[in-house]
């Protein structure tokens, strides 16, 4: 077939299929299965056209949104999964996962490339009030996991409800209801043993 644009495209739609086999550290509720980051993506993607309403910013961009929800993840084909309380993962994870972009992105035709490359790296800086709310939910739905799964992850080494509450603190500014309701949720966690605290107090003064 004669047409390069065309075929660039597929070949990146194939490539992204990977990302259904990239494994996060949630399992799906209900089961005990590892959740992937493809359906991490499309739940966020939901999440977005559902909460758009409880962003600080009302003349926020929902599709822009969602858009970014759904490739911030890509690079993860290549870079992996890293775990949000994995201190030493996250040494090497901005390059890894610049590394990644780079050559997945540009499978794609110059201008599509760019575009994607330019809404990754609006949600990695976070300097937009789209890019904020979208790591709000990128926080939000594993909290939302793991208060239905008891605390799967929660249960590693190390991860303590003060972490928990730090990682989903960007909720109090740009979502400030669903900073509420992520509170709520780690105290019931920590009531319900799905969480551990090391200051008692601490989850009192956030």
């Amino acid at each position: 077939m004669d047409n390069d644009r065309l075929l660039r495209q597929i070949e990146f739609i194939v490539e992204i299929d990977k990302l259904k086999q990239v494994l996060r550290q949630n399992v799906v509720i209900g089961t005990s299965r590892n959740e992937n980051d493809a359906e991490h993506s499309w739940h966020l993607a939901v999440m977005a056209i559902l909460l758009s309403e409880y962003a600080a910013e009302k003349d926020i961009d929902v599709l822009r949104v969602v858009k970014m929800v759904l490739i911030h993840d890509l690079v993860e084909i290549d870079a992996g999964d890293t775990f949000c309380y994995d201190e030493k993962g996250q040494e090497d994870k901005e390059e890894r996962e610049r590394k990644a972009a780079k050559r997945l992105f540009d499978i794609l035709p110059a201008d599509q490339a760019r575009e994607i490359r330019e809404l990754w790296l609006e949600f990695e800086e976070l300097k937009t009030p789209e890019a904020r709310f979208a790591a709000c939910l990128d926080r939000l739905q594993p909290l939302i996991l793991n208060y239905n799964t008891r605390g799967h992850t929660w249960k590693k080494p190390g991860v303590t409800s003060e972490k928990v509450l730090k990682r989903n603190e960007l909720l109090k500014d740009s979502a400030p209801l669903l900073w509420e309701y992520a509170r709520q949720v780690i105290e019931d966690s920590i009531r319900k043993g799905y969480l551990k605290s090391i200051d008692k107090t601490s989850r009192h003064e956030v």
